[in-house]
């Protein structure tokens, strides 16, 4: 259940169903299809074992995770080792990194702790702020094209998906946080979760 302020934020409350059901087991023939290079977006709606497990196996392929650590919950320090990056927002990145956010330089200490916790790219979203990412030899902040909000249900689950758009695509980690912030400012203009989701044509970029 969604329910949406007059501000555009969001609160949901969440009955698993399915996604509870989904253990390691039911993923052997999906590994069986997967083959290096590639990327894999997951995040922690579904049973934690179960994403621990994919990391462990997409590490022995040298298949590349992306990690959207949300619902937040503590990842154990074996699996942050294996993630080619992690995408906490503020929230979550105080709780894996014990470091509260309030700035841009709050948000480079969260991010240098989770590096060196063995996370290959952190990317830290900040909201309607944009999001600063890091890549262990630089860091930066990317500004979100300013909007009206509506509704910031999924914004989160857009930009994890166009950055795994634009990383699997060769772009650099700060061309695809550029490209994941844009397409999250445009879900927010818009009702709803998957029917705020922009097209490619909407973005407006190569």
């Amino acid at each position: 259940m969604i329910n949406v302020d007059a501000k555009g934020e969001n609160c949901i409350t969440v009955a698993p169903g399915a996604n509870g059901q989904i253990f390691p087991q039911t993923l052997d023939s999906f590994f069986k299809e997967l083959k290096s290079p590639a990327f894999v977006l997951v995040q922690l709606e579904i049973p934690l074992a179960t994403v621990e497990y994919i990391i462990e196996e997409c590490s022995k392929r040298n298949v590349s995770v992306i990690l959207n650590p949300a619902p937040a919950t503590i990842i154990s320090e074996s699996s942050l080792r294996k993630l080619f990056a992690i995408t906490p927002n503020e929230t979550e990145s105080q709780l894996l990194s014990g470091i509260q956010i309030y700035d841009d330089e709050s948000a480079k200490k969260a991010a240098i702790v989770l590096h060196q916790k063995g996370v290959q790219k952190v990317i830290i979203t900040l909201g309607k702020r944009g999001a600063f990412w890091l890549d262990g030899k630089k860091s930066g902040i990317v500004t979100s094209p300013t909007v009206t909000a509506v509704d910031t249900t999924a914004a989160g689950d857009c930009f994890n998906g166009a950055l795994a758009v634009a990383l699997a695509e060769g772009k650099s980690l700060e061309e695809g946080v550029a490209f994941a912030c844009l397409a999250a400012s445009i879900s927010v203009t818009r009702m709803g979760a998957q029917a705020s989701m922009p097209f490619r044509k909407d973005l407006k970029v190569p």
